[in-house]
């Protein structure tokens, strides 16, 4: 139970400090630290593959395969949004 509520308190910690640095980050900045923070996250995808790959039980494959996907989708999304962003600065023929 000590260790539950360890975990608990630094998930709590971890959501009041994430809301305030994103709360602090200028509306101009956003856009560019998604994009990079969403590409970044392809080592979500590794630790996915990993917990898929084991098969402890059918559930932890399922949940497995689905953070691959979400994972995937996130990381397809940061690069989409990063071309899309830098394609607005280039010089127009």
């Amino acid at each position: 139970m000590e260790f539950f509520i360890m975990i608990l308190t630094v998930f709590v910690l971890a959501i009041f400090v994430g809301f305030e640095v994103i709360t602090k980050v200028p509306p101009i900045l956003h856009t560019p630290l998604m994009s990079g923070s969403n590409a970044i996250s392809g080592i979500t995808i590794i630790g996915a593959i990993l917990s898929a790959g084991t098969k402890h039980t059918t559930l932890t494959a399922v949940l497995g395969v689905a953070a691959v996907v979400f994972a995937t989708i996130n990381v397809v999304g940061g690069f989409l949004v990063t071309d899309r962003m830098l394609k607005m600065f280039k010089k127009k023929d």
